[in-house]
């Protein structure tokens, strides 16, 4: 996944190079294309699958609203930011509707480009280490600050989001479901406090429950994703 493959489409030049010097100072990207329009930004997109388009609205011959519309018409597996001078609702609207990771005007910051390509490159880390998310984990990839509305953490009391996203690892992991007791022993933490963990995930709809029959005994709760 790392470094993340960028392309620029940018008609002005001046602007176009500020970018590039941009994204050059920012680890874990690399620049693999340049447009000056969306008609070459979509011929590179085609070509050469970046992971990321960066792309200005107002562009001669196709603007960035309309080649966005043609990506996601297409399904190229690319996301898209948008940096332009465009501050109107309507094109606002039209570039999140379609699916935009972030929305930039200019003038804009160093600071501020910085903050959504690290925020991209954390996101992209996230989808690439995990099969399954929590809610508190999807809520902060989505910028939000995940309370619930009395104010109070989302996670019960006693219950700690590392241990639930280790358990939830383990578990997503393996093959076939898994018993509490195989749960406690690959995370290494107690029976009891396992058990705890899963009942929780079990409420939430984030495993499923799987009886298991086996000889002598009570049948034994399995877990799954």
């Amino acid at each position: 996944m790392f470094p993340i493959k960028v392309i620029l489409i940018e008609d002005d030049p001046m602007v176009r190079e500020v970018h590039r010097q941009f994204i050059d100072r920012i680890e874990g990207f690399s620049i693999i294309g340049v447009a000056s329009n969306g008609v070459e930004g979509l011929r590179l997109v085609k070509e050469l699958r970046p992971n990321l388009a960066i792309i200005d609205i107002y562009m001669p011959h196709m603007g960035g609203v309309e080649m966005l519309r043609d990506i996601r018409s297409e399904a190229y597996p690319v996301d898209v930011i948008a940096i332009t001078a465009a501050s109107d609702i309507e094109t606002i609207h039209g570039v999140l509707q379609q699916g935009a990771f972030d929305y930039i005007m200019k003038p804009f910051t160093f600071d501020r480009i910085k903050k959504s390509l690290d925020n991209y490159k954390n996101y992209c880390a996230k989808l690439g280490e995990k099969k399954v998310l929590l809610q508190a984990e999807l809520d902060q990839l989505l910028f939000i600050d995940h309370k619930e509305e009395n104010g109070g953490d989302r996670l019960p009391k006693g219950l700690n989001m590392n241990t639930l996203t280790k358990i939830i690892d383990f578990i997503s992991y393996e093959k076939e479901p898994v018993s509490a007791e195989e749960v406690a022993e690959g995370t290494g933490m107690a029976r009891v406090t396992a058990r705890r963990y899963l009942d929780f995930l079990e409420k939430e709809g984030k495993v499923k429950i799987h009886i298991h029959y086996g000889g002598v005994g009570r049948p034994v709760n399995r877990y799954g994703v």
